[in-house]
């Protein structure tokens, strides 16, 4: 039994040897599958090469460290060149195999084989013919013992070996390399132009940004699961919308600005410090929309025993940032810190002062109200009636009040138009001034007008949907 191998390969071997067109097939197939080993192993070798290996072969300078260098400064068309001349070896070993098995078996076996299979198999003989069959088979055969000898002895052996051996094998291989590349230097322009194309748009979609509603589900996805996540959902979703949040929506309203006319008295001046506890002060000539500068609370420290014909506004800083009202959020966190400053007066479209934004008021708007020390008032007016209802000033920010009830800040989008407060976005929907006691719907929302002036709305109170 143990002689059965040994005489069959002794068969083969004087089969081949008795027919020299077997026995050159045979030894073209060797050879290519030498040839397949080399180009796999030489891609892991390159390509497996890091910063120290490659300092090393640039100090050596050899011929071979000399053209490994030379090959990696391209390392598209190396590794195009590599895959060309592997899939003209691996062709070229398909095909001879076809023929060294067409040799080796005698002929009419594949036909006799095929039609042993249609007899097995009654039903494969309403799908394909005898003749059909007889080539699927022949086909199969050949294919498969090919793609197992490709694989074990072109595949995975050599780039084992390349793995443990790369350097070595990089410079046997860097000659051989070269002479293909330069072969095929108009073929692995195409492929590797080709690629870059393909590359391209691939990388142009990539960029295209998400829906919002895909990153909510994502932000919901990623976090459902956690224990009290809420505030790392109202955090990831703030910055989602931080990019389009406008200038607008954050800032301090033009009413509720602190500023000072230049002509106030020092002692006019140090008591509306004190009171209102901003370490920035607007001054301005005339009226607000022509201000001169910013005075820091911190520039009048030195000066606090002066005599109340104290000239401070030598203190004032005139280099004022004035940004429009649509700018957007993330372009001005940006321009703040390129210019070192705090604190910009908005304007509108006609170059009126509408108001005021700080850098607090940008942090605010991704991680919640900032309190500090001397924070003592609460910045949001507002009363919780019951777990449902809420009383607002009108004043109040959407941004703000949507924080305040627990929802997203694009909740009110579609009905706030250009409004940034609770009331305007009421005076929105209604197109006019409403009464007191006056009911507006909006959705699952009621709110209700309780308190009104001549000119704006003082408080609104809110009934929220029950969950």
């Amino acid at each position: 039994m143990e002689t059965e191998p040994l005489l069959a390969a002794s068969y083969l071997f004087f089969y081949l040897a008795a027919t020299p067109s077997l026995w050159s097939t045979s030894i073209g197939i060797v050879g290519l599958l030498v040839c397949s080993a080399l180009i796999s192993g030489s891609e892991v070798a390159f390509f497996s090469l890091n910063d120290n290996d490659l300092k090393n072969l640039e100090e050596e300078k050899t011929k071979a460290s000399n053209r490994i260098v030379d090959l990696l400064k391209t390392p598209r068309y190396l590794l195009a060149t590599i895959l060309i001349s592997n899939n003209f070896v691996n062709i070229a070993i398909v095909i001879l195999s076809y023929f060294l098995l067409q040799g080796l078996l005698p002929e009419g076996t594949i036909a006799a084989w095929s039609a042993k299979l249609l007899e097995l198999f009654p039903i494969l003989q309403r799908a394909v013919s005898s003749e059909s069959a007889t080539y699927l088979l022949d086909l199969t055969i050949t294919t498969g013992v090919a793609t197992f000898i490709l694989v074990l002895f072109g595949e995975v052996a050599p780039k084992v070996y390349a793995n443990l051996n790369k350097i070595q094998l990089a410079k046997f291989m860097a000659l051989p390399l070269l002479i293909l590349r330069r072969a095929f230097k108009w073929f692995s322009s195409v492929l590797v132009n080709g690629v870059g194309l393909v590359e391209h748009r691939l990388a142009h979609r990539a960029k295209s940004k998400m829906s919002k509603e895909e990153i909510d589900e994502a932000i919901n996805l990623t976090l459902s699961e956690q224990a009290n996540s809420e505030r790392e959902v109202d955090i990831l979703r703030s910055i989602v919308q931080f990019g389009n949040v406008p200038v607008k929506h954050i800032m301090c309203s033009r009413v509720d600005v602190i500023a000072l006319p230049i002509e106030t008295p020092y002692q006019d001046l140090l008591s509306v410090i004190r009171d209102s506890g901003y370490s920035r002060i607007p001054v301005y000539e005339g009226d607000l929309d022509h201000v001169t500068g910013i005075l820091y609370a911190k520039d009048l420290i030195g000066h606090l025993k002066e005599e109340s014909t104290f000239e401070w506004q030598q203190l004032i800083r005139t280099s004022v940032m004035f940004v429009p009202e649509a700018k957007k959020i993330d372009d001005l966190l940006r321009e703040f810190q390129k210019k070192r400053t705090h604190m910009a007066i908005v304007v509108d479209e006609y170059g009126g002062s509408a108001g005021l934004v700080t850098l607090e008021d940008i942090m605010e708007e991704i991680i919640g109200d900032i309190r500090d020390e001397f924070d003592n008032e609460v910045e949001v007016e507002y009363r919780q009636i019951d777990e449902h209802t809420y009383e607002f000033e009108g004043k109040t920010l959407l941004n703000d009040f949507c924080r305040v009830i627990g929802v997203d800040t694009t909740t009110f989008d579609s009905a706030r138009g250009e409004s940034d407060s609770l009331a305007g976005m009421i005076l929105q929907i209604t197109g006019k001034f409403p009464r007191k006691n006056d009911v507006i719907r909006l959705g699952k929302y009621k709110f209700k007008v309780t308190g009104m002036s001549k000119r704006r709305i003082e408080y609104i109170r809110v009934s929220l949907p029950e969950k």
